[in-house]
């Protein structure tokens, strides 16, 4: 199946799902549908300081919808960044947290559930701990072109990530997420800091892509995967926060590059514009076309298949629905 020692977490959900898991959507637009004000720098972790209750619902909603991954919100949520709101030290590695045991719980209280309803269709969910790219930190948009700047170089990114996998991990997810990496070198970092912590948590690493070849940074799949393939740590690769038009050739790529099992969360195709923190008009895949394509990326290789920005529990549902259906 492509996965490394270590993995079995990840890999013994995929087999109970019939061979491709289902993760959740976009976090930060359900938490918008129910009313939160989100456009800060922080983006949807400012839900941990000011609507917790929130963030536990959506997590619920998207349980109900059929994911068998839960990502937490935790993906623009730093101690650097939580810092800057004037909060403590000890209080943004506690939010941090807290990110994790919102997804636990709510994993837990649904499970209780339904685990003992005999023929139900779910499966128990994993929680993976979402860790945002350096970029997502600066909310300037670069980790969608991964132009960092000549002053960030390897040790600085390695400083950036340590202390917040750290904490995460402490809180104890079942999955780690590092997500919308764009360049070689956090690719490298994200590497190193596991092997450095030594850390036994499954996890992947995903890029995102902006014109469905290469990475953000324009440096190729190819010379990004290199160091992922060699390492142990890292369990599986993928895209996500891509257009899914993009999905197809990226994952018949993704064969050809790596033996690891392969991750996809588009977003809906709707386009980000960093710098003026709105939606652009855009081609974007409704429900029915994610419950058509869905069934064909896992034909071609993928192991997990969710949805980022711009996704709702409803895209989920069909997802889910999409491949028991032709499992």
């Amino acid at each position: 199946m492509g996965f490394e020692k270590g993995a079995s977490l990840l890999e013994d959900l995929i087999e109970k799902a019939g061979g491709c898991a289902v993760m959740d959507g976009g976090f930060a637009t359900q938490l918008e549908s129910h009313g939160a004000f989100i456009n800060d720098p922080l983006w949807s972790a400012l839900c941990l300081i000011k609507d917790p209750h929130l963030i536990k619902q959506v997590h619920l909603e998207y349980l109900e919808a059929g994911a068998d991954i839960l990502v937490t919100s935790s993906y623009q949520a730093t101690i650097p960044g939580f810092l800057s709101r004037g909060l403590s030290l000890e209080e943004g590695e506690s939010l941090l947290k807290k990110s994790v045991k919102l997804a636990v719980e709510a994993r837990d209280k649904f499970w209780d559930g339904v685990g003992c309803v005999p023929g139900n269709s779910y499966n128990r969910a994993l929680v993976a701990a979402s860790i945002g790219s350096y970029g997502a930190y600066l909310a300037d948009g670069s980790e969608y072109s991964g132009c960092y700047g000549p002053g960030v170089n390897l040790d600085k990114l390695k400083d950036f990530h340590r202390r917040r996998l750290q904490v995460i991990v402490e809180a104890g997810p079942d999955l780690l997420a590092f997500e919308t990496i764009p360049n070689k070198l956090e690719a490298q970092a994200c590497v190193e800091l596991l092997e450095e912590e030594n850390i036994q948590i499954p996890s992947w690493i995903c890029f995102g892509s902006v014109d469905g070849e290469n990475a953000p940074s324009g440096e190729s799949f190819k010379e990004c995967f290199e160091i992922l393939n060699k390492s142990k740590k890292v369990n599986a690769v993928g895209i996500n926060c891509a257009s899914p038009h993009f999905i197809e050739i990226l994952v018949c790529k993704f064969k050809e590059l790596t033996t690891k099992a392969i991750v996809v969360y588009p977003n809906s195709g709707a386009t980000w514009d960093g710098r003026a923190k709105k939606w652009l008009p855009s081609m974007c895949f409704g429900d029915e076309e994610f419950e058509l394509f869905a069934p064909r990326w896992r034909n071609q290789g993928a192991k997990v298949i969710g949805g980022c920005c711009r996704t709702t529990p409803s895209t989920v549902r069909a997802i889910s629905k999409a491949l028991k259906e032709t499992t």
